[in-house]
């Protein structure tokens, strides 16, 4: 899994930069403003999820986040650090893709 770098959008504007996303998953820097944009170039939909790394709430175990980005779409995903931020790896969130050709992501934030 590749740790992808939090782009910061300022009030000049940001130029993201996108990277493929990883087969393998990505790690992403959660935060309450911060959020995964995906880009999807292929002609089939795909899978983003996002892992809530057993935390509770309420004795309640939260789900993971399943997000479909349909074949030449894309989606922006919000990665807040509860319930996502795994505390036993560094507090990074992990984020899979059902398929990789032709998706792109980048990590942003306010």
């Amino acid at each position: 899994m590749a740790t992808l770098s939090t782009q910061t959008i300022v009030a000049a504007g940001l130029d993201p930069t996108y990277a493929a996303a990883a087969g393998g998953g990505d790690k992403v820097v959660p935060g309450s403003t911060t959020f995964l944009h995906v880009i999807n170039g292929g002609g089939s939909p795909v899978t983003v999820t996002v892992a809530a790394p057993g935390n509770f709430y309420a004795a309640v175990a939260n789900p993971d986040l399943a997000v479909t980005v349909d074949a030449s779409g894309e989606k922006m995903i919000p990665i807040p650090a509860t319930p996502f931020g795994d505390p036993a790896d560094s507090g990074l969130a992990a984020v899979t893709y059902s398929g990789v050709t032709s998706v792109t992501v980048a990590a942003l934030r306010i």
